[in-house]
C-alpha cells in the first residue's frame, strides 16, 4: 500500500496529477479537510481491501486547519507510515499566466493581486517542499509529459533527482533564450543552409544529421558537453535545482542546433535518470518569414 500526498502551488496542476494517478489505480480523494487526514491514512494504510494505492490532494484551501499539517507529516513519521510528498511548483510568472488565462483568482489574493497570494502561499507551503519526496517543476510540461514522470516514478519505480532537464534548440538570430541556464554555440559545425539539397530541410532530417556530425568534430563536441552535463546535474541536484534548460543555438535554429540538441536529449534519455525533454524553439521560423 502506497500513500502519496500531492500538493504543491495552486495552477501548478495538481488537479491533473490527480487525475493522472487515477488513471494509474490510485484511489485519489481531493481537497480533504485536513482534521480527517489521519484517520484516511490509517484507513488507507491499514486497509486489506481492493484499495491497493491512494492519493491524497492537499493545499492552501485547507485554511486555518493547513497549520495542522505539519504536526501530522511529523506524527505518521513517528508511526512510521509509508507515505510520500509529491510537491508541484512553477515559476511565479507562469502561475500569474495561467490565473490570468482561466481568470480565476488566487485562494490567497483574496481580490488583490495575484503575485501577492503567491508570495503568501509559497511561505505557507515552504516546509511541505522541503519535506517533499518528489518536487516537479511544471513550468515547461506539457500534460503528456507530466504523465510520462508519474508513469516513470510511481509505477515503474524510476529512481528521481529531483532534475527536469530541457534541452532546447535555437537560433541566435532571434536571441538567445532568457530562460536558459547552459548556452552551447554549434555554429563551428559545418551549415547545412550553405547546401541546396539540404536548406529547406532541418536538424530532424537525416540527410542534414549526417551533414552536420560528419568529420567527427560533432560527435567529439557531443561526448564532451554530455561528460561535463553527467558532472554538473548530481551537482545541481545537490543544491537543490529541480529545472535545467540546455541551450543549444546556431544561426537560425533550424539545422546544426536542432541537429545536436536532438543526439544530445537521446544520449541524456538514455544514461540518466532525470526528466528530461526536447523543444525546437526556431525550427519554423524561417519558413515562416518567407512566406509573410
Amino acid at each position: 500500500m502506497r500513500l502519496i500526498i500531492v500538493t504543491g502551488m495552486s495552477g501548478a496542476g495538481k488537479t491533473t496529477a490527480l487525475k493522472i494517478l487515477e488513471d494509474f489505480g490510485f484511489y485519489c480523494v481531493d481537497n480533504l479537510p485536513i482534521p480527517l487526514m489521519e484517520k484516511f491514512a490509517e484507513l488507507v494504510l491499514e486497509s486489506t481491501g481492493d484499495i491497493k494505492d491512494a492519493a491524497l490532494g492537499i493545499d492552501i484551501r485547507g485554511g486555518d486547519d493547513f497549520e495542522q499539517l505539519q504536526e501530522i507529516l511529523r506524527n505518521w513519521k513517528l508511526r512510521n507510515f509509508n507515505f510520500e510528498i509529491l510537491f508541484l511548483d512553477s515559476g511565479d510568472d507562469i502561475l500569474i499566466k495561467r490565473y490570468k488565462e482561466t481568470r480565476r483568482s488566487h485562494p490567497l489574493a483574496a481580490g488583490g493581486r495575484v503575485d501577492k497570494g503567491i508570495a503568501k502561499e509559497r511561505e505557507k507551503i515552504a516546509f511541505l517542499r522541503r519535506e517533499a519526496s518528489v518536487i516537479l517543476d511544471t513550468s515547461n510540461l506539457l500534460t503528456r509529459e507530466l504523465r510520462q514522470e508519474l508513469e516513470q516514478i510511481f509505477l515503474k519505480g524510476k529512481e528521481y533527482r529531483n532534475l527536469y532537464v530541457t534541452v532546447l534548440s535555437f537560433g541566435f538570430k532571434y536571441g538567445i533564450p532568457v530562460d536558459a541556464d547552459l548556452v552551447f554555440d554549434v555554429r563551428f559545425l559545418p551549415n547545412p543552409y550553405y547546401v541546396d539539397a539540404l536548406r529547406a530541410l532541418s536538424g530532424n532530417d537525416r540527410e542534414v544529421q549526417e551533414y552536420v556530425m560528419r568529420g567527427g568534430k560533432a560527435q567529439t563536441f557531443l561526448e564532451k558537453l554530455h561528460d561535463m552535463l553527467m558532472f554538473l546535474l548530481p551537482n545541481y541536484v545537490q543544491e537543490g535545482k529541480n529545472q535545467l534548460v540546455i541551450a543549444i543555438g546556431c544561426t537560425g535554429g533550424k539545422h546544426r542546433s536542432v541537429t545536436i540538441a536532438n543526439a544530445l536529449y537521446e544520449k541524456l534519455l538514455v544514461q540518466s535518470n532525470y526528466g528530461v525533454r526536447i523543444e525546437h524553439r526556431d525550427i519554423e521560423k524561417d519558413s515562416l518569414r518567407k512566406k509573410v
